[in-house]
Formats: structure tokens, sequence, C-alpha cells
């Protein structure tokens, strides 16, 4: 099993940039598929960005494809979103998840989940 720990977030203006990290524990990190999660008030929870296990291969919601990236660091069992170009409708709480399933990168199937961080974007 593994737990996750999201930090970075806050509260930025539309055109401003945040990081987002995602600490994992355990020793079997490089086995799970990472993904980010974001969902706004009132709305559905929504895939925004995926990686594989390796970090090849990346999946990107058309929301925030050209404008976030999503990496990972198997040494440091870390996983990273670089939020550039922020808008206000990014405004959502950002969860970090893990799955050890073979699954695309863009699958929503994940079964371990961080507790989230609020992300603000001001207008």
């Amino acid at each position: 099993q593994v737990q996750l720990v999201e930090s970075g977030g806050g509260l930025v203006q539309a055109g401003e940039s945040l990081r987002l990290s995602c600490a994992a524990s355990g020793r079997t990190f490089s086995s799970y598929r990472m993904g980010w999660f974001r969902q706004a008030p009132g709305k559905e929870r929504e895939l925004v960005a995926g990686i594989s296990r390796s970090g090849i291969s990346t999946y990107y919601a058309d929301s925030v494809k050209g404008r976030f990236t999503i990496s990972r660091d198997n040494a440091k069992n870390m996983v990273y979103l670089q939020m550039n170009s922020l808008k206000p409708e990014d405004t959502a709480v950002y969860y970090c998840a893990a799955d050890l399933r073979i699954r695309s990168t863009a699958s929503v199937d994940y079964n371990y989940w961080g507790q989230g961080t609020q992300v603000t974007v001001s207008s």
C-alpha cells in the first residue's frame, strides 16, 4: 500500500504558475502509475494528467494541454504537476493518485489517493 501527501497549492493570480508535489511512501513507487485529478465545487472529479511507471508516457486533459506538465522522480518517490498560465477555471482541489494495475495513462482507475491541496486562481 502507498500513502500520498500533496503540497504546493495556494492562491495565485491568473497567468501565474504553481508546482504541486506529491510525496509517496513505500519502496515500490516505480511500480505505480500516477495521476493528478482535480475537483471544483459542484463538479465531478476529473483526471488532469497521468504518467506511466517509467515516466515515458503521459496524458493530459484537453483543458490543460500545453499549460501543465506532469513528471516523476522514482528515486525520490515524488510526482509533480507544473501548472503554468493558470486560469480561474483551474481553481479546484487537486489530488494525487496511484495505482498498481496496468492501464493507459488516460485511465481514471486509481486505488490510492492523497488528501488533496487547494489551488485558487483569482482573475
